[in-house]
């Protein structure tokens, strides 16, 4: 049995949900919920936090600060905690009631932003308090997760190797992209792997990230409103955009079957989906896809039914066929 000292040492890698008996194609969907931060954005801040640690750039005393959503926010606050570090996690208002009572409770401060940037969004006004906070005070210290290195290479090191073993056949991966960490690791290993692997970018409509036109999105997670400095589009064979009625869709189909993800996985898995039903990918076509959360952190949003009426229009339309 695992026996663990700090949070960050447990790391469920290996398990995995065949989506044919709900979605009809032939897609592998790799759960990376399953450790205490309860994301996949543990790997990328352990690595990032172990990196500052070992460039002498944390020290007793420093304060981390960053700019997130929500999943990478739990997880510095939880390696925060565990190495006696403060942490303030500036966040906007789309950012879920339930994450930013989670943070607080493991010792964080949460800087909600409420205006967005002129030219840049939530993701620009954030990003904006985050440098004058480190500009007013030295004690603290900005990992910048859109422009880290560290961020991509724990994926490069961890993630993507987990689905090579698991999958030595792999013919296409599909991977969102928020800070572009998890899509960049996995597709420069893929590109050095020892078969050709397709690698096809799950984005949401109205993010910029990889050039389309900005547009309101209230699904935290994938998409920016401003583009990452980690992205380098000539590791990416293809994107796929997808609608946020649709990545609401793809959840209520999951946890019909009694799955519930985050908005991010309805999102990947709705793209992903698509694009095997265009490319007639048969079963022959070993495809997978990343999960990177469970949904509780989504029920006040996703799977309620106020809210969805609100943003997108009568909820029985707009679920119709996934009951």
């Amino acid at each position: 049995m695992p026996i663990i000292t700090t949070p960050h040492e447990y790391n469920e890698e290996e398990l995995y949900i065949d989506l044919r008996p709900i979605f009809g194609q032939s897609l592998y969907l790799k759960c990376e919920a399953f450790n205490f931060a309860g994301s996949i954005k543990l790997k990328a801040a352990a690595e990032m936090v172990a990196a500052a640690e070992r460039d002498g750039l944390l020290r007793p005393g420093s304060t981390l600060v960053e700019s997130s959503s929500g999943n990478l926010g739990v997880a510095l606050s939880m390696l925060a905690a565990s190495r006696g570090y403060g942490f303030v996690c500036v966040t906007d208002s789309r950012c879920n009631l339930s994450t930013r009572r989670l943070m607080e409770s493991l010792g964080a401060q949460v800087h909600v932003v409420t205006e967005p940037d002129a030219d840049g969004g939530f993701l620009g006004a954030r990003i904006a308090y985050v440098r004058a906070l480190c500009a007013a005070d030295n004690k603290y210290l900005w990992l910048n997760q859109y422009a880290n290195p560290n961020n991509w290479k724990a994926h490069f090191r961890r993630t993507a190797p987990a689905i090579a073993r698991q999958f030595p056949s792999l013919d296409v991966l599909f991977v969102g992209a928020g800070t572009t960490g998890t899509l960049m690791g996995c597709a420069r290993f893929f590109r050095e792997w020892r078969r050709p692997v397709r690698v096809v970018a799950i984005d949401s409509v109205g993010s910029v990230t990889f050039g389309g036109p900005p547009s309101r999105r209230m699904i935290p997670g994938l998409g920016t409103s401003v583009r990452p400095q980690l992205l380098d589009e000539s590791f990416v064979d293809e994107v796929v955009h997808v609608p946020e009625v649709d990545t609401v869709r793809a959840c209520h189909q999951l946890a019909r079957r009694g799955f519930v993800f985050g908005g991010s996985t309805g999102t990947v898995v709705s793209g992903a989906t698509r694009w095997l039903a265009e490319h007639d990918a048969g079963p022959e076509v070993t495809a997978v896809t990343i999960a990177p959360d469970l949904g509780e952190r989504y029920l006040d949003t996703v799977y309620q039914s106020n809210w969805l009426n609100d943003l997108y229009g009568a909820e029985e339309n707009l679920l119709s066929g996934t009951r």
